[in-house]
């Protein structure tokens, strides 16, 4: 049997039509060349200075002539940039939201808050589930990019949460390019669970996706080059100014993606295993 609609009822429906034609235009993402994500370590394995170190040389790479060039040289001119700090598998800390930098006012922005509070670190190591959090957080951008990288540092290997494998190729997936910059340095409040070849490890276990590349660190001195260089590399195409002179000039190695592994994507489960007897008597 037909039921004639009542007049609030025929006004509700049109407007529900009405806002679902609205709603692609009315809530459609902003255009940016490049959506990165910036995930830094900040487990227990590093000092207060190291932290420092981090925030200082993102901040400084961010306002860094070459990098801006690199920004306003993409199709859009501009970038949405997220910061978050991670270390076990509950503990991610967004410092930075989703963020425009189309300029040196928004780097420096951008910058100003890295500085604004010191850093926290925690326990455990898990790189599977800061791949994972970063790879939800380009659900909440309201950007749209040409390219969607995550841009990962770390100390050590991956020691708790699932496999790192996995856990990359799960993000690969989605077409997102993870880049890696493995820390090899010395300083922190314990190396029980540093691995020869760190960067190896990366190479094999870490990165993934188109392009994919991770630059070593082995001394803190080449934190701020390395995070410059690496972030030119991530913006900039290939054809760019800035991505041709940054290749050229000399620096630290930018290492791809390897087709044949060579490490153990285990090595951190496997020495957090065999040292679990330390925990299991306090």
């Amino acid at each position: 049997m037909f039921w004639p609609l009542r007049g609030w009822q025929r006004v509700a429906g049109a407007a529900a039509a009405l806002a679902i034609g609205l709603a692609p235009s009315a809530f459609a993402a902003e255009p940016v060349d490049v959506e990165l994500v910036l995930a830094v370590d900040v487990s227990l394995s590093m000092s207060p200075t190291e932290l420092n170190i981090q925030r200082n040389g993102y901040a400084a790479a961010l306002t860094h002539d070459r990098v801006l060039q690199a920004i306003a040289g993409g199709a859009y001119g501009r970038i949405a940039v997220t910061y978050f700090e991670w270390a076990g598998t509950t503990s991610h800390h967004v410092i930075v939201p989703w963020t425009i930098i189309a300029n040196s006012a928004d780097a420096e922005s951008v910058a100003a808050r890295l500085s604004a509070r010191p850093a926290n670190s925690a326990r455990r190591t898990s790189i599977a589930a800061a791949l994972g959090f970063g790879a939800d957080l380009f659900a909440e951008s309201q950007f749209r990019g040409l390219k969607r990288v995550i841009d990962i540092s770390g100390d050590g290997p991956n020691n708790q949460g699932q496999p790192v494998e996995i856990a990359r190729d799960e993000v690969v997936k989605q077409g997102i390019t993870i880049n890696g910059l493995p820390l090899m340095t010395s300083g922190g409040f314990s190396s029980a669970y540093d691995v020869e070849n760190l960067d190896l490890y990366y190479t094999d276990c870490v990165i993934g996706g188109p392009g994919a590349f991770m630059i070593p660190v082995s001394d803190w001195s080449q934190f701020p080059e390395a995070i410059r260089r690496k972030l030119v590399l991530e913006l900039a195409g290939p054809l760019s100014p800035a991505w041709q002179a940054e290749t050229a000039a000399e620096g630290l190695p930018v290492v791809k993606a390897q087709a044949t592994p060579k490490a153990d994507c285990f090595v951190g489960e496997k020495m957090w295993r065999d040292r679990s007897w330390m925990w299991d008597q306090r």
